[in-house]
């Protein structure tokens, strides 16, 4: 299980929230490179919700306060989008390739 530390001004890189059991589909663990997932994942939990359009941006805000799903959307360094997600219940974090959806 992984911990957290909310941000302060001592620490404003902490995670803003649980990212729960970690998971990655098949797809994008076999096409994606593993730091670049890596540091998505970290971004993510920082609420850097990375490439998502300001709609999204601002319904990671709301859903942040109000306990629902994140999404975020990055890319690899050879440019291929994936997307990551946190249930509501911050039970779990999904890595996948759009196509996995």
């Amino acid at each position: 299980m992984t911990t957290f530390e909310k941000p302060s001004a001592g620490n404003p890189l902490a995670q803003k929230f649980p990212l729960g059991r970690t998971v990655i589909t098949p797809n994008a663990r076999d096409t994606l490179d593993a730091e670049d997932v890596h540091a998505a994942l970290m971004r993510h939990a920082r609420g850097d919700w990375g490439d998502c359009g300001s709609e999204d941006a601002n319904e990671n805000e709301f859903s942040l306060k109000n306990a629902l799903r994140l999404f975020s959307v990055y890319h690899d360094r050879t440019g291929t989008k994936f997307w990551i997600i946190t249930e509501a219940d911050r039970s779990a974090t999904t890595i996948l390739l759009p196509e996995d959806y």
